[in-house]
């Protein structure tokens, strides 16, 4: 039997001609910055390579294939998982289907060449789900010739990314405000890697929240988004002497932090007050339950939508933040 001979792509077609795969795509699509000697040497190779668009391509141009593309970070994280599970479920709503890569710190051929394949598959428009500072800056840095939604904490757009997210900073200053509340004047920190925007908005707004009441900051010590990295830290802490109250840059994180204090002998939150970030579904289950800042991740995945749905029907879209939520529970109590 002869063995099938795999059609000529639009990758070879641009690496023929000594172009990027965007450029191929402007060709096909007629599209605009393309100079009559490189449209005449792609168009050459098209025809010496006997490419053809595909089907998805194809119906593209002629309607809409309702197929989007999903880059997201390969992390098994709350965060991530959750993000990308409420893009997939808000774009089926909206009677579109995700072609989903994941990715752990790409480079940016990497990221290019699966833009490239997203645009062989007639996608619409694509998410990238960047929640940790690589992937934003290579994404950032990475042009399409599609609608591109970026999910990125604290990230700005520029032209051909539009950036949305949920305002964690803000969502970190609600958590600080209710212990400066509960009279709280001494508030530790607990963050989350700094290589993450989570970790780095939820420190801001720790920050600002603080210099907004004119507070100094308490103690601030680093974790890598483990219970075990926050266990051993709860550990040190109790010897060294507890703060009035905390805030805890995840409930993961949380939990293992209250694990130490359980296991000390110190009490919940007669002697310090702790606030997570997240609502986990485990969250309220913990003795005491924990009071915790709520992120919506549907309301996220459907904004998302919007917005890409939108730039894909070259409509002016509204990327204001989603707002998070802070959640009292038992874990607080008045200073």
């Amino acid at each position: 039997m002869r063995s099938r001979v795999r059609p000529p792509s639009l990758k070879d077609v641009a690496r023929e001609a000594g172009v990027s795969h965007q450029t191929v795509s402007r060709v096909i699509n007629n599209g605009p910055r393309v100079s009559v000697a490189t449209r005449d040497r792609v168009l050459a190779v098209i025809a010496e390579l006997g490419y053809r668009r595909n089907d998805a391509a194809r119906a593209l141009l002629t309607s809409r294939s309702r197929t989007i593309g999903v880059i997201a970070d390969a992390s098994p994280r709350f965060g991530p998982v959750s993000t990308l599970a409420a893009v997939e479920s808000a774009a089926r709503k909206a009677g579109y289907s995700a072609l989903v890569a994941t990715m752990s710190n790409p480079g940016p051929e990497l990221l290019t060449d699966t833009l490239g394949k997203f645009t062989e598959r007639g996608v619409e428009g694509i998410v990238v789900i960047a929640p940790r500072v690589p992937m934003a800056h290579v994404a950032q840095e990475t042009s399409a010739d599609l609608p591109v939604v970026m999910l990125s904490p604290g990230e700005a757009s520029h032209a051909g990314i539009t950036v949305f997210f949920e305002d964690q900073e803000f969502g970190a200053r609600l958590a600080v405000r209710h212990l400066v509340r509960l009279g709280h004047r001494e508030i530790a920190h607990l963050a989350g890697s700094q290589e993450w925007l989570d970790g780095q908005v939820r420190l801001r707004g720790w920050q600002a929240e603080l210099e907004a009441h004119r507070l100094r900051p308490g103690p601030i010590r680093y974790c890598d988004w483990s219970g075990e990295s926050a266990y051993r830290i709860g550990q040190e802490m109790v010897v060294e002497g507890l703060p009035t109250s905390i805030f805890i840059a995840s409930d993961l994180m949380a939990l293992g932090f209250l694990r130490a204090l359980y296991e000390a002998g110190a009490s919940v939150p007669r002697d310090i007050s702790v606030v997570g970030f997240d609502d986990n579904e485990f969250a309220p289950q913990v003795h005491p339950p924990l009071t915790t800042v709520r992120q919506s991740f549907q309301t996220v995945g459907a904004r998302c939508m919007e917005i890409l749905l939108g730039l894909i029907a070259g409509e002016d879209v509204d990327t204001t933040p989603a707002i998070p939520q802070l959640i009292v529970r038992g874990s607080t109590a008045h200073r």
